[in-house]
């Protein structure tokens, strides 16, 4: 067994993890400052950063090894050429005058905790027929979210938002109706994402992401305007977003999904 740590050092690991936090925060808005969407963009998908002291001497500045946790589907996004210029982006935020370098960056997955029937999740998650079809959501029991017409949602308000998109659906004419597709695999400049809805309609292609919390605050806030500016380029006629926070009743989302879909159908 390992020697256990002390209150004391319990703190200094919390506080030397804050560090790393704001390392990559710092650099993650200076990437995308200088025009590097791909790095800034994959930054934020770092679920965990830990710092660990590598060399340290008297005359010498100390040297940290990074430690990037990851979802598993999002680590090949991380090649060395993004890895380098996220760690020069750190290296270029972090105080001159403080005698620290960062080292290396490792990228590694988060561990999954399986469930007592994985081996059945994992081949329903295959299944015989290949589907992009929100895998990494699939990959959950089936009682941890929301499923309907054989299509998996990340949560209820996704779910609830389907709902008014399908009846919307069952009221058009058959020959000026919508597809509607929920977190399907989507191969983008530098990346791969999940957008919550892609809708067609008459001809074009549109995007609908359910934001909630944990779309706030500043950072967020510039890796969802990076990424619907790579939707743009790739063709996504136009992008909306629906915040659950400011979102009471049905009629809401009726009214949200009815302006984007006359948005969508102007070009």
């Amino acid at each position: 067994m390992g020697e256990a740590l002390s209150l004391a050092d319990i703190m200094e690991k919390s506080s030397i993890d804050r560090v790393g936090e704001q390392w990559l925060a710092a650099a993650a808005t200076l990437l995308y400052q200088q025009g590097d969407t791909e790095a800034a963009i994959a930054a934020t998908d770092v679920l965990v950063v830990d710092l660990t002291l590598w060399s340290s001497g008297d005359y010498e500045p100390d040297g940290y090894r990074v430690f990037f946790t990851v979802e598993p589907h999002l680590v090949q996004q991380f090649t060395k050429q993004v890895v380098k210029r996220i760690e020069d982006g750190m290296q270029a935020v972090v105080p001159r005058r403080s005698s620290v370098y960062v080292e290396s960056i490792e990228v590694s997955p988060v561990v999954p905790v399986p469930s007592a029937d994985w081996r059945k999740q994992l081949r329903s998650a295959n299944g015989p027929t290949p589907t992009n079809q929100a895998r990494k959501v699939r990959l959950e029991p089936e009682d941890q979210h929301p499923i309907e017409d054989d299509l998996h949602f990340t949560n209820e308000w996704e779910h609830g938002v389907y709902r008014v998109l399908k009846a919307r659906q069952a009221v058009l004419p058959d020959n000026r109706t919508i597809g509607i597709i929920p977190l399907a695999g989507m191969k983008l400049l530098g990346s791969t994402r999940w957008p919550d809805f892609l809708i067609t309609y008459k001809g074009r292609a549109g995007v609908i992401e359910v934001d909630g919390p944990h779309h706030a605050g500043v950072r967020r806030a510039s890796a969802d305007h990076s990424r619907t500016n790579l939707l743009y380029n790739a063709g996504v006629e136009w992008v909306d977003r629906i915040d659950v926070r400011d979102v009471k009743t049905t009629a809401e989302v009726e009214k949200f999904v009815d302006n984007f879909l006359a948005r969508l159908a102007r070009g």
